[in-house]
């Protein structure tokens, strides 16, 4: 079940929250350097690492308030132990990782159970569960949930070892990819084979259970540690979310608390919709819809809102009626003037189609080469062709990639540059289709669907009512409606003027327009804790009345209205 197991001590300029760099460390604009870019060691790689999925998640600038209004970053001395866990059945591992702080509060032996967000590597969700649990003495267990950033070059052979380094194709790899392709990279959550949404709930347990495992060895004069004698909770953002919710079905009394922030799921109640489905949606309709809000037009606004008419979505016999059309029908679909404004951002970012293409590949279990509507991923030259990785780009993807290209160095490839929309038509179709393809992707879909969580389990579900990426009434609300229909111990906490990415606050439109999520999931934290530790009952729903900050302000804690 767990191999290659990997145990590092963190003490001494080094730390478990963040390796040493401090607050003030990870605010740096530039990543940690590697003495040799080629061959960076196994502690800069986990430095970098570090360092990356801190600012991917929180907005750590000095006028955002973390540190100061809400949340935390001590020294943490203690170990980590991590190994490549395997589910039975699956073709391919996940990582978990586990930090055991030495001031592990031994009387309250409490495990939080992480999962990362998005497809982020296993540290992912560092900002999320370290600064709560580890100076409260809890350890906390890691895992990238099937996804995460170690990718494979198919040209070299070549992919990543336990401890982040690059290593050959017959080392023991957290990834080896089953393909014959010989060219570009194939990663985890994409080419797999697995599917890894359907299993989360599994990937969230297993990584449970090897937290067990390694407190028993990191102390074993306390062992053994069960699920009977230490408190498990789970907590996620994003793609973490949907998987500690996923985990909250599963059976067994082993976990005691959830907290679901802005979670991807889907549930099969009024309302809720898959995020392949408004994904490939907003891919196609918000670049032509965005301009009906005030918002600035994309420079190719003409071809995207041909692109909308050609995938059938909208009619229209000029662009502003199409404009029109396409904004309508957003509406039509559930989409509020809120979740467009946020969600603004991923059409800049080309985010809809990164998701997508991604996305695809996985729940029709394509491998790398095999993969719909593009032609691969890979590194690509200035023009768009393709070429080879480099060693410096290949030392640097597990420390600095996202775990969905595009971005340290690898992109997707586009089948056709000279029409780069008929990729989003051909994703589409891969939803309202019914050939072999669209058949397959959404057998996939359908493997991910939401069950309800266990009667008595306290789950305390977040989300910002802007959320442009995961709009909460596709996701949340009616999750939180059928859970609560079905007797399940769940409060909802819609927070106003909160949007997807905390990391964003920095821009300053974006700080000035929107709240962070990440101190009302440390207060649901608490709020779960308490039940969990005291039997305390649960808050309330809410919906939290909250206060903008403003342009050039920072945050003070009367702008959050925390619960």
């Amino acid at each position: 079940m767990f191999t290659a197991q990997r145990v590092t001590e963190h003490r001494d300029g080094d730390d478990l929250l963040s390796a040493g760099l401090g607050l003030d460390g990870l605010r740096e604009m530039k990543p940690p350097a590697f003495a040799n870019p080629e061959a960076p060691t196994p502690a800069e790689l986990r430095r970098r690492a570090l360092w990356s999925n801190w600012r991917g998640i929180a907005d750590l600038t000095p006028a955002g308030g973390f540190g100061s209004v809400y949340g935390e970053l001590p020294s943490v001395p203690g170990r980590e132990f991590q190994a490549l866990a395997t589910l039975p059945g699956a073709k391919q591992p996940h990582r978990v990782l586990v930090q055991i702080p030495d001031g592990f509060d031994q009387k309250k032996r409490c495990l939080v159970v992480a999962a990362s967000s998005g497809s982020r590597g296993v540290y992912g969700a560092i900002a999320v569960a370290g600064p709560w649990a580890l100076p409260k003495g809890c350890a906390v267990a890691y895992t990238d949930k099937g996804a995460g950033t170690d990718y494979f070059d198919l040209a070299e052979r070549r992919g990543v070892r336990i401890d982040g380094t690059s290593g050959g194709a017959d080392d023991v790899l957290a990834f080896k990819p089953d393909s014959t392709a010989t060219s570009g990279v194939a990663f985890k959550h994409a080419h797999s084979r697995d599917n890894p949404e359907a299993d989360w709930g599994r990937h969230v347990k297993q990584a449970a259970e090897y937290g067990l495992r390694a407190l028993a060895e990191a102390l074993p004069q306390q062992a053994p540690f069960t699920f009977d004698d230490t408190r498990v909770i789970a907590v996620g953002i994003s793609n973490g979310g949907g998987a500690v919710l996923r985990a909250a079905e599963l059976d067994g009394d082993w976990l005691k608390g959830v907290v679901a922030g802005e979670p991807n799921v889907y549930v099969d109640a009024a309302g809720s919709r898959t995020l392949y489905d408004y994904t490939t949606e907003a891919a196609l309709l918000m670049p032509c819809a965005l301009p009906k809000l005030g918002l600035p037009a994309v420079p190719d606004v003409a071809q995207r809102c041909a692109a909308a008419v050609a995938a059938g979505l909208i009619a229209g016999a000029d662009l502003p009626a199409q404009q029109a059309a396409a904004y309508g029908a957003l509406h039509a679909s559930g989409w509020t003037d809120e979740a467009l404004r946020a969600g603004s951002i991923s059409v800049t970012f080309d985010l809809w189609r990164a998701v997508a293409v991604t996305y695809a590949s996985a729940y029709g279990r394509y491998g790398a080469g095999e993969e719909p509507c593009i032609a691969g991923f890979g590194a690509l030259n200035a023009d768009g062709t393709p070429r080879t990785s480099t060693p410096a780009e290949r030392a640097a993807w597990w420390s600095d990639a996202s775990g969905i290209p595009p971005g340290a160095g690898v992109a997707f490839r586009v089948a056709k540059p000279a029409e780069p929309h008929d990729a989003l038509n051909c994703l589409r179709a891969l939803w309202t289709g019914n050939d072999a393809a669209a058949t397959r992707v959404k057998k996939g879909i359908a493997e991910t669907r939401a069950g309800l969580p266990r009667k008595g389990l306290p789950v305390l579900v977040v989300h910002g009512l802007d959320d442009g990426l995961i709009p909460a009434a596709f996701s949340s609300a009616p999750y939180a409606a059928a859970a609560k229909a079905g007797g399940a111990d769940l409060r909802y906490w819609q927070v106003r003027n909160a949007q997807h990415f905390d990391a964003f606050l920095g821009l300053p439109q974006y700080g000035a327009a929107y709240l962070p999520l990440l101190p009302y999931v440390y207060r649901a934290l608490d709020r779960v804790w308490a039940r969990v530790d005291g039997g305390a009952e649960l808050p309330a729903d809410a919906v939290i009345a909250t206060t903008p900050r403003g342009m050039g302000k920072a945050l003070e804690a009367s702008h959050l209205a925390l619960p």
